[in-house]
């Protein structure tokens, strides 16, 4: 059987098919800017799941917000290792980023168990008392989201995916009602994989514009 072997050429193949399939079935959709086509159809490249095109929701100006911030020294707080993993912190690291979980901090541990909260939730307690410019990316916690919002804190994004039944949805409502720069999955729709995809595709726009 032949098929195709080489990565690059995989990922490039699967754009094709996507754009192909969303001309066909959505002819007259329209993306609001390159950047935002860039973010949607990586989206849709990692979960093979076109809702994508309508459920993902972006306040005015996060894009240029964020990509500001990852051009900065700043640090990126995931909400569960597997986001983590998913970024690429090679192509971070050249902005001058950094990424951090701290889910499994001895801190947080602690404290949630003190207080009868979630690690999530004791995590960004931790975070948002650190120095310098941060940006939160949840793809799994929607109590995260919550205490994030409770906090009410300058941030420079948020990208709020939570995928689940409980809470998840409401988080991200919240999180549109919010003023904080944001991208956000309306419904229940989500998840690392998620959340990921979406800090990738800037960083490999913004690489392109080198």
């Amino acid at each position: 059987m032949q098929y195709i072997q080489q990565p690059q050429a995989i990922e490039a193949k699967s754009f094709d098919i996507i754009g192909e399939i969303i001309s066909e079935t959505r002819p007259d959709y329209q993306f609001a800017s390159p950047l935002h086509e860039a973010i949607i159809k990586r989206v849709i490249h990692t979960t093979a799941d076109f809702d994508w095109l309508d459920i993902l929701w972006f306040s005015s100006d996060v894009l240029e917000q964020f990509c500001a911030a990852l051009r900065r020294p700043s640090v990126i707080y995931t909400d569960t290792t597997m986001a983590l993993s998913g970024i690429n912190k090679t192509l971070l690291a050249k902005f001058g980023g950094e990424c951090r979980c701290y889910i499994s901090d001895p801190r947080v541990v602690r404290a949630a168990k003190e207080q009868g909260i979630t690690r999530s939730m004791a995590a960004v307690d931790i975070a948002v008392k650190e120095e310098g410019e941060k940006l939160f990316v949840f793809g799994n916690a929607p109590t995260a989201l919550f205490r994030l919002l409770e906090h009410d804190v300058a941030v420079s994004g948020v990208v709020g995916v939570p995928v689940g039944f409980v809470g998840a949805e409401e988080s991200k409502d919240a999180l549109t009602q919010s003023n904080l720069p944001a991208i956000a999955a309306l419904g229940r729709k989500g998840g690392s994989n998620v959340a990921a995809a979406i800090v990738n595709a800037m960083l490999y726009h913004m690489q392109g514009e080198r």
